[in-house]
């Protein structure tokens, strides 16, 4: 003899969901007095547990994701590179162009790190004079 517990089994699920499905459908129906206070209160405590409950889960995710994208920020092997050219005079007396590359994070601020293309590093620039300095 054959035994169809399996399939049985298979069936448990979606007639559970079917049934609840229907259950749950009298409750969003019109078919109730606005009058009545049951039904409104009702409805306003569902929905303010649907909010509670939606913001809980929203909270729960947003830091799974944060720690996630946090973790995995140091891993990251892209980056942003800025090259400019510099004119520089040879001790025979040529001028040359020379290519520096910055390293830059995402908002385009210098990492203050040597550039991963083995560049040298730019020349430090001095400071200009202040020109609205008070002369005495």
């Amino acid at each position: 003899m054959k035994s169809h517990t399996p399939l049985a089994l298979a069936f448990v699920p979606a007639l559970a969901l079917l049934s609840a499905g229907l259950l749950f459908t009298g409750c969003a129906s019109s078919h109730t007095s606005p009058y009545h206070p049951g039904p409104v209160a009702g409805q306003a405590v569902g929905a303010g547990v649907g909010v509670v409950a939606g913001n809980v889960a929203g909270f729960g995710v947003g830091a799974v994701q944060g720690a996630a994208q946090g973790l995995a920020a140091p891993f990251n092997p892209d980056y942003h590179m800025v090259r400019y050219w510099r004119a520089e005079t040879t001790p025979d007396g040529r001028t040359i162009q020379v290519p520096y590359d910055v390293l830059v994070d995402q908002y385009g601020r210098p990492a203050h790190l040597p550039a991963p293309t083995g560049n040298a590093a730019p020349p430090a620039i001095a400071p200009m004079p202040a020109t609205n300095s008070p002369s005495k």
